[in-house]
């Protein structure tokens, strides 16, 4: 005769499994290094002070 079964224990498994699985989707999907979020601000810094020098002064207009 089989050993008895612990459906609470293949329960909790699955739902870690599923949980683990839903992190690696959402690491691959919003994570980025570090190196790729510095780059990203310094070009961002880089347009908005490029839009900034050419902007219209109040007496230009």
């Amino acid at each position: 005769m089989p050993d008895p079964v612990n459906l609470n224990r293949f329960k909790k498994a699955r739902q870690r499994a599923e949980k683990k699985r839903q992190s690696d989707e959402n690491a691959v999907k919003f994570g980025r290094s570090k190196a790729e979020r510095l780059l990203d601000a310094a070009r961002s810094e880089k347009a908005r002070r490029m839009l900034d020098r050419h902007q219209l002064g109040e007496d230009e207009i």
